[in-house]
């Protein structure tokens, strides 16, 4: 039962924190709002981990861990915010779904499966993009894309940079670089000047990914990665696209469109051939999920 409420946090924490984005940058910048998000999750994370006897980070976990945050937070998590100013939270998290593919090819570790997992998701990538296809924009897709690429290399990074043992300490030193640095950007970049009125439910959407989708989502993933083999934990990369798209059509009234169905179903195809390859070789032989907890993405949803 333990087990079985973990996946479902997991599967719908982080699978609805596409349409949580869309509600919440109706009202709230989106560079703002993603980096008040990670502030607030990181915080709250490393302070637990702290207050539970984690020892503190040393100078030499600061920089990997704020690289870590930039790649995953600032160019995966803000390139998601940015892309659904013009993207449906469903057809975004198609997208995002991707990303699996990415680290296969920056990792360099081919097998059969790998191959031609990647090649099914490409063909599956260039379909639901291309021109023509409905809700596509492709200035915003490029930003996506850009931030899953991103996202993927944040994540083999992690996998080899000195990060606290402690996962509270380590993730939370994540987000509350990533957070920091988006809200510079944000700044920068003029946001605060276009804040008017902020509705009472991107406040809530914003709450929802902080609480829900940060330290929620990412406490049942740590717990899973544990106990559980990490091809099952992985099931997440093909589950949560699923969810935001029936989300985003049942709760957002975000069309279906049919363009979108066959390019989908080899996205989803492509990642579980890659997420199934065999893992019983030793860590630095393995092509895709070989990461120890502590050094796991902060965030897989976006």
């Amino acid at each position: 039962m333990k087990v079985a409420a973990a996946f479902a946090t997991v599967y719908l924490a982080w699978g609805s924190t596409y349409l949580a984005i869309r509600y919440a940058i109706e009202t709230l910048p989106p560079l703002l709002m993603a980096g008040v998000r990670h502030l607030v999750a990181g915080a709250i994370l490393y302070g637990v981990a702290r207050a539970l006897g984690a020892p503190r980070p040393s100078p030499r976990h600061l920089l990997p861990a704020a690289a870590i945050g930039a790649l995953l937070l600032v160019g995966g998590n803000g390139g998601t915010v940015l892309a659904e100013r013009h993207l449906a939270s469903g057809f975004a998290a198609l997208l995002a779904a991707s990303t699996p593919l990415w680290i296969a090819i920056l990792a360099g570790r081919w097998s059969a499966r790998v191959f031609a997992g990647v090649a099914i998701g490409l063909v599956g990538v260039a379909l639901l993009v291309r021109p023509g296809t409905a809700g596509v924009h492709g200035p915003s897709v490029a930003i996506l894309l850009g931030g899953t690429v991103a996202f993927a290399t944040g994540s083999l990074y992690a996998r080899r940079a000195t990060l606290p043992e402690s996962t509270g300490v380590s993730v939370g030193l994540q987000m509350l670089a990533g957070g920091l640095l988006l809200t510079l950007l944000g700044a920068a970049t003029g946001e605060p000047a276009r804040v008017a009125v902020v509705s009472t439910r991107s406040v809530a959407a914003l709450a929802y990914l902080a609480v829900v989708g940060s330290i929620l989502g990412y406490t049942a993933f740590a717990w899973l990665i544990r106990v559980r083999p990490a091809n099952q934990v992985a099931t997440y990369a093909y589950v949560n696209p699923a969810v935001a798209v029936v989300l985003g059509w049942a709760l957002a009234g975000e069309p279906l469109h049919a363009s979108m169905l066959f390019p989908a179903a080899l996205i989803v195809v492509s990642v579980i051939l890659v997420l199934s390859q065999k893992q019983e070789a030793p860590c630095d032989s393995k092509p895709v999920l070989c990461t120890p907890v502590s050094r796991v993405p902060v965030s897989a949803a976006r």
